[in-house]
C-alpha cells in the first residue's frame, strides 16, 4: 500500500482470474431444451462464464472502496451494489425466496453423491484438502458432467454444472477445487431454493474489507457479476456519464 500524489492511499491488488474455458465448452454440449431446463432452474449464471473481466477497471474500482460505509466513493457519489441488482444479473431474485446463509457446517458426501451420480465412498476417496480448504477436484466433477452428458441425462447434467459454476465462478476460492462451502449454497439452492445473492454481496464485502487490511490482498469474489454491475452503472444508454475510473 502506498499514496500517489494527491496524498490518496494506493493499494496493490491482485486480481484471481478465473478459467472458465472447459465450463464453456460443458455449456456447449446442452441443446436448446437443455439450456432452457437450465435457466429455468439456475437463472443466468451460466452467462457470467462468458463475461467479461476488465482487470484494470477492478484493481481501479479497489481504490475507491469506503471501508466504512461499504460503498465505492467518486468525488461527490457513491455506488453500492444491492441485492436488487445482484439478483437481476444472476437472474435469481431473492423475491419470497429464503436467503441462503452458511450454517458453518460442511455437507455430507451422501447429499452430494446424489447430485453427482457417484457413491459417497467414492466421494471421500477423492476430496482434496488443500491450505485448509477441503474440495472436490474440479477435473473430477468436470469428468462426471461429461460421463453424464454422454449418457444422455440432462437433468443431472444440468445439476453437476451449476454446482461447477457456483465453485469457480460464484463463490472462487482454490484452483483446481470446488470448495464444500460453495457445494453447500449449491445444495441450498437446489433443494431448498435458498438465494445465494445476499452470499455473493456478503463475500464481495469481505473481499474488499480485506483488501483495506493487507497491502496486497487478492480479489477473490464473483469477479462477472462484479464486472456486469460496474458496467450497468457507467455505460447506459439514455445517460452519459464520464467514467470515473
Amino acid at each position: 500500500m502506498g499514496t500517489n500524489q494527491t496524498g490518496k492511499r494506493f493499494y496493490q491488488v491482485k486480481i484471481k482470474g478465473l478459467d472458465v474455458t472447459s465450463l464453456k465448452e460443458l455449456g456447449r454440449l446442452m441443446g436448446p431444451l437443455q439450456m432452457q431446463a437450465f435457466r429455468k432452474a439456475y437463472g443466468k449464471i451460466l452467462d457470467l462464464t462468458t463475461a467479461e473481466i476488465f482487470t484494470e477497471a477492478v484493481v481501479s474500482l479497489t481504490q475507491y472502496y469506503d471501508q466504512p460505509l461499504r460503498c465505492f466513493t467518486f468525488g461527490d457519489f457513491q455506488l453500492v451494489p444491492t441485492i436488487e441488482e445482484f439478483g437481476k444479473i444472476l437472474g435469481c431474485p431473492l423475491g419470497g425466496r429464503k436467503p441462503y446463509l452458511f450454517s458453518g457446517f460442511l455437507p455430507s458426501l451422501s447429499k452430494i453423491a446424489v447430485v453427482v451420480k457417484d457413491s459417497a465412498r467414492e466421494l471421500d476417496c477423492v476430496k482434496q484438502t488443500r491450505n485448509g480448504v477441503v474440495g472436490l477436484p474440479r477435473k473430477y466433477l468436470e469428468g462426471k458432467a461429461r460421463d453424464i452428458a454422454n449418457q444422455e441425462e440432462w437433468v443431472p447434467f444440468v445439476d453437476v454444472l451449476a454446482l461447477l459454476i457456483f465453485g469457480v465462478v460464484l463463490f472462487p476460492n482454490m484452483d483446481g477445487l470446488v470448495d464444500l462451502a460453495a457445494i453447500y449454497a449449491f445444495l441450498a439452492y437446489h433443494h431448498s431454493k435458498e438465494s445465494s445473492v445476499v452470499a455473493i454481496l456478503a463475500d464481495l464485502f469481505d473481499t474488499f474489507d480485506r483488501r483495506c487490511k493487507k497491502s496486497s490482498a487478492r480479489i477473490i469474489c464473483c469477479l462477472p457479476a462484479l464486472c456486469v454491475w460496474l458496467v450497468s452503472h457507467l455505460f447506459q444508454q439514455d445517460i452519459r456519464h464520464t467514467c470515473p475510473l
